[in-house]
């Protein structure tokens, strides 16, 4: 994924996005001013809601959403799992949707569909902590990072189907699949790594 899609600090403008979310959004502003560098926790479901998914799957979906589909909107990681924001309301549709999709799979006997890990779902009711606006200076990787910052007002948020969407190829994507025969079951097998 190229650097120039993917802003590792919030613009003043995404800022207020992110802040929007909240009971009280002057204040959540005064405080970045006064620390940009502390995390936030922030209720889902007005403004956005987040799928949270393990780190190198969430990767992979990333990966699926910029280089076959539309993007995506703003991404963090947290605590060894990717946060992808979405539209409002994908919390509570998703999981119906991935459900369908588990069962469609299980009805293939192709082996092309791997299980997709679970996702956990924020919406309505709950609330996620969102990494600093600003990355701290140390390279050592820290517990909270953005992989794509807010950068405006009003950002693009995926929605279940598009999601559901990166997660189906990004499951795909890891079936590796085989050209030869299955093995038989009732072949006996013989150590031939001692021979003389």
């Amino acid at each position: 994924m190229s650097s120039t899609r993917h802003a590792s600090n919030v613009t003043s403008d995404g800022a207020v996005w992110l802040a929007s979310a909240g009971t009280y959004p002057r204040s959540t502003l005064a405080l970045w001013e006064e620390r940009p560098d502390a995390p936030v926790v922030l209720p889902c479901g007005s403004a956005f809601d987040v799928v949270s998914a393990p780190a190198i799957f969430g990767r992979r979906m990333l990966d699926r959403l910029w280089d076959e589909g539309p993007g995506s909107g703003p991404v963090a990681e947290f605590r060894g799992r990717m946060l992808l924001f979405t539209t409002p309301g994908t919390a509570q549709r998703l999981p119906s949707l991935l459900e369908w999709e588990e069962w469609s799979a299980r009805g293939r006997q192709d082996g092309r569909t791997a299980a997709i890990p679970p996702l956990l779902c924020h919406g309505t009711g709950d609330a996620v902590t969102v990494p600093a606006l600003t990355r701290a200076g140390s390279p050592v990787r820290s517990a909270s990072r953005w992989l794509v910052a807010p950068d405006t007002r009003h950002p693009w948020l995926p929605g279940p189907e598009v999601l559901l969407w990166a997660a189906v190829r990004a499951a795909r994507a890891t079936v590796r699949i085989s050209i030869s025969r299955p093995a038989d079951q009732g072949a006996k097998v013989y150590d031939v790594s001692r021979r003389r």
